[in-house]
């Protein structure tokens, strides 16, 4: 009653050899890398030179290439910055915990209380 289909559906996956695949360790260095670069150039907008060369040694490790640093200062609001900067820290210990890479985990735990730190401080200068 029915034809048998001949050709292939425009709707099938593509054969799996012709597309390079990456494991989930992959994507997660990916993702972390990302996190990170975005951390550095806040950091670098920041003037934060110590906190910056640590960034770029993991983004280095991660992807095996030194980063592309930020050329110069915007003159946006530090305290808008240290909160950027906070949750881009905070986005790469989440990526970090789950891949389990311990040395980035401590890293982003380590900026994300400098940048709670340098948030309070902003607030109690302004307060008085």
């Amino acid at each position: 009653m029915y034809e048998p289909i001949r050709t292939r559906s425009l709707h099938s996956m593509a054969d799996d050899a012709e597309y390079p695949h990456r494991s989930r360790e992959e994507e997660l260095d990916i993702q972390l890398a990302g996190h990170l670069s975005a951390l550095l150039a806040v950091t670098d907008e920041l003037g934060l030179d110590a906190a910056a060369e640590r960034i770029a040694s993991q983004i280095s490790r991660l992807r095996g290439a030194p980063p592309v640093r930020h050329a110069g200062r915007s003159g946006a609001d530090p305290a808008a910055l240290h909160r950027r900067a906070h949750a881009l820290a905070g986005r790469a210990l989440v990526v970090a915990a789950s891949r389990a890479d311990t040395a980035a985990a401590i890293l982003s735990a380590e900026r994300m209380d400098a940048h709670t730190a340098a948030l309070t401080d902003t607030h109690l200068v302004g307060a008085h």
